[in-house]
């Protein structure tokens, strides 16, 4: 029988904590943070659940191989399950987006389920893979634009979709191992945009707040990328792609930061030790 932390494990739901920051600071950097931006952060939530549910659906047969502990190989969720509850997260995702922000917000969010829905059954494991998990979330972030200026939020979004770029660059190793010039690439990477993120903006709106929540970024995601390319060894790359998903909220935070919202941002990044304890508990991967 299906239990409520066989579903907590299939959707691996302390992962879902890195994703209302998207929404925040696209809403932060195109001025429409406001009631909607709560609805719109609970529909990002839903559809992220029901990207995970659909991805353990597509790779029921492989994790039966390489990762027979998971809900479906186990059998502790059944493969008919694990699709009916990706399916209904998703109207659910998508309901909550038009209840919140109407029509605008349905434009971007029913890409965005879109979006999800062709990495988990196509895209994955193929060289599009990385470049569509970096779309989802950089319509993640504009979501959170729905009533103010989508092109205002574009730079954020962008930022947002770089580090997933890397992070689901570095995930594809996460079981075999990896070359160490992949981990050392994506340490780039994260160095680059957390120098980019930290950067001062006209007036100054971000504060201290701005390049203190960028530097909190580059060490946490930094630290164990660069454990991995010292030993890359499959542990040491699932441990630095746990830490990219935990340490987002930090990048998120300074990225709020920048678009005036430095308290908001502060609050997002003090989420990181609570992912990290759950992650603990339930894998984010």
């Amino acid at each position: 029988m299906t239990t409520l932390r066989d579903l907590i494990d299939l959707v691996r739901a302390p992962a879902a904590l890195s994703v209302p920051g998207d929404v925040v600071a696209g809403a932060a950097a195109g001025g429409a943070l406001g009631r909607r931006t709560i609805g719109l952060a609970c529909s990002s939530v839903l559809l992220y659940w029901a990207g995970m549910a659909a991805n353990d659906w597509a790779d029921r047969h492989l994790d039966a191989v390489e990762r027979p502990e998971r809900p479906i190989p186990s059998g502790r969720v059944s493969a008919g399950a694990a699709l009916g509850t990706a399916a209904g997260l998703t109207a659910a995702g998508l309901a909550a987006a038009g209840l919140a922000g109407g029509r605008s917000a349905l434009a971007v969010a029913a890409p965005l389920a879109g979006a999800i829905w062709a990495y988990d059954v196509a895209a994955k494991g193929t060289p599009a893979g990385p470049l569509t998990m970096a779309l989802c979330r950089g319509l993640d972030v504009l979501l959170g634009a729905t009533g103010g200026s989508r092109t205002a939020a574009l730079p954020s979004a962008l930022t947002i979709a770089a580090h997933t770029y890397l992070l689901t660059a570095l995930s594809h190793a996460e079981v075999s191992g990896a070359d160490p010039r992949l981990p050392a690439a994506t340490l780039a990477g994260t160095v680059t945009l957390a120098a980019v993120t930290a950067r001062g903006t006209a007036g100054g709106a971000g504060g201290p707040a701005q390049p203190a929540l960028a530097g909190v970024y580059a060490a946490q995601f930094g630290a164990p990328q660069a454990r991995a390319v010292a030993d890359p060894s499959a542990r040491r790359v699932r441990d630095a792609v746990s830490a990219g998903i935990v340490s987002l909220p930090a990048l998120q935070g300074a990225l709020a930061a920048r678009g005036g919202a430095p308290r908001l941002g502060l609050a997002l990044a003090a989420a990181m030790p609570l992912a990290r304890r759950l992650v603990r508990k339930v894998s984010a991967t």
